[in-house]
């Protein structure tokens, strides 16, 4: 068994930037499924907002977002974020990012969607890549200890109170205690349960499934984002950056459709209204070969692309063979961020002692029902910080507590004999591979940026369905070094309980608001609908309750563009 005072789950920004605060004042440790250098924050492209800027102002962004979380972001927790933004950004620069610059020197800032100021900090288009980087050299340095490539299988609750996990140690193909007086799930997001998602392959909501699993609430989860311009086909991500540098988005007739839908902010509305723009345009007929249209930056000239949209340009050639310098990229939008997550207060701590958790895996609720462009990527450090200060300071105050043999024994018994085949017939007909192919398409097709009653009803159907086959199955195959189908299967079980859950809350919310649009309730409703979802884990299954939204300045009005 091995014994850290904090331990860190997720080796992203928010994870690595907690890890950072921590270290040298209490015995830290991250455990990552993967190097933590090819987290999905390194695919972070546009950058990070903060009010730096003399003549923009922390009220300005925090309005800005209010307004884009279409009222249900909790306003005490954005101010928090947006009030701390600046000082993070400097804190960031003086370790060594290399920020794009001004000819003055001063950081420079470019324009993301739903912002009123171009407030957005970056480094080219490689934004969460740099910072990524920047913040493992540190934690080397400060000699965090890290164990890459071990799987996190289950969080270890003793009397309501998280005191460990049960984790798979890939390389040496066996299992591992890992003792904390804190443990931060700093996991990212569950794209996967998409067929169509710019998330890597490894984003498949480990985390949070676990601290629901482990009696923690989960807030919001029908609100799930679809980013606008990915690559037709492939769902790699092209950047809300291409769109803030000036590129333009056009239907089969050359039309610039935005004017339609967004009249002020056009390319630059925020991403809820654009990625059903473009949706309506294909379903309307307007759309090349009734699946995409273009993103259009031909008019920026190769030099101005070269230096602000390097990764951009190099994707669109590698992935689509199109240089956007000379020829527009065909774009559709695909599920990209969850604005749900673990339920925390403005200091990363759950409803379950022990338990902290931070960056997209968490919701403190700064996003509400959409996210801007920009605010994730300083979501993830702020309040990963935060995440940092608070854990050390209970450490201090926390005495280490039990875990019995009764719960150890027990965990360890049930991960032993799944692994080890106990139980396990001849063959079986079924497989985790075939039945995360039909959750993904039913997500991508029934819980999607548009979504009506009768198919949110057949998706948690199919999703009930989908959870027997999964329960009647088994590992097909021996623990060994790098058995990737292990967890394969424990993934797919992650996400079933978590697609479940969005498709639910989804019914339930009879309503449109932000990126949860209702073909047959197309109006937001304050009246009704003016609160956060809660859920948590009964012996029944997922549990429904509402939660208050914090307004302290900004009053509900109707948001438009």
């Amino acid at each position: 068994m091995l014994m850290h005072e904090v331990l860190i789950v997720g080796g992203g920004l928010a994870g690595l930037m907690a890890a950072y605060t921590v270290s040298g004042k209490a015995d830290t440790a991250v455990v990552s499924k993967i190097y933590p250098t090819r987290s999905h924050s390194g695919a972070a492209q546009g950058g990070f907002n903060s009010a730096i800027n003399e003549e923009d102002s922390i009220d300005d962004h925090v309005f800005d977002t209010v307004k884009g979380s279409d009222y249900l972001g909790d306003q005490d927790a954005i101010e928090v974020l947006c009030s701390d933004g600046p000082e993070v950004i400097f804190e960031l620069d003086r370790m060594g990012v290399p920020w794009t610059r001004t000819d003055s020197g001063k950081v420079a800032q470019r324009s993301l969607g739903g912002a009123g100021f171009p407030r957005t900090c970056f480094a080219a288009d490689f934004s969460g890549h740099v910072v990524l980087h920047t913040l493992y050299e540190q934690i080397l340095k400060l000699g965090v200890k890290i164990y890459p490539e071990w799987h996190v299988l289950e969080l270890l609750a003793e009397e309501g109170r998280v005191v460990g996990a049960v984790v798979y140690d890939m390389q040496h193909a066996r299992l591992e205690v890992l003792r904390a007086k804190q443990v931060i799930i700093a996991t990212g997001g569950y794209g996967r349960a998409f067929r169509k998602t710019t998330n890597a392959h490894a984003n498949t909501g480990d985390g949070m499934a676990m601290a629901y699993r482990a009696g923690a609430i989960l807030s919001d989860m029908e609100f799930v984002q679809f980013h606008p311009t990915t690559l037709y086909g492939t769902n790699i991500l092209i950047s809300e950056a291409a769109r803030g540098e000036g590129g333009y988005l056009r239907n089969t007739s050359g039309d610039r459709f935005m004017n339609h839908y967004a009249p002020e902010k056009l390319e630059l509305a925020p991403r809820d209204v654009v990625s059903r723009a473009i949706f309506k345009e294909i379903k309307e007929g307007r759309g090349f070969e009734n699946h995409y249209v273009h993103l259009d930056l031909t008019h920026l000239g190769e030099a101005h692309v070269a230096e602000r949209l390097p990764q951009v340009r190099d994707l669109a050639i590698r992935y689509a063979g199109v240089d956007p310098v000379s020829a527009p990229m065909p774009i559709e939008p695909a599920q990209h961020y969850s604005m749900g997550g673990i339920r925390t207060d403005v200091w990363c701590r759950t409803t379950v002692p022990g338990l902290m958790a931070a960056g997209e895996a968490a919701n403190v609720s700064v996003h509400g029902a959409n996210r801007l462009g920009g605010n994730s990527l300083l979501e993830t450090v702020v309040f990963g910080r935060r995440a940092g200060r608070k854990a050390l300071e209970m450490v201090r105050e926390e005495p280490w507590h039990v875990l019995s043999n009764r719960v150890l024994d027990d965990a360890l018994g049930r991960w032993n004999g799944l692994i080890a085949g106990k139980g396990r017939k001849a063959s079986q007909d079924d497989n985790a591979f075939a039945i995360r192919q039909e959750m993904t398409s039913v997500m991508t097709n029934q819980v999607g940026v548009f979504r009506v009653g009768s198919e949110l009803e057949d998706a948690v159907r199919s999703l009930g369905k989908l959870k027997e086959r999964y329960g009647s199955l088994w590992p097909t195959g021996q623990a060994r070094p790098f058995d990737y189908g292990l967890m394969d299967y424990l993934e797919v079980g992650y996400l079933l309980d978590l697609a479940e859950i969005i498709a639910r809350g989804a019914l339930a919310r009879t309503e449109s608001r932000g990126a949860h649009f209702r073909l047959d309730y197309p109006k937001r409703d304050d009246k009704s609908w003016l609160h956060h979802t809660f859920v948590h884990l009964t012996a029944t299954g997922p549990e429904f309750s509402e939660g208050p939204v914090s307004i302290t300045r900004y009053q509900p009005q109707e948001r438009g563009y």
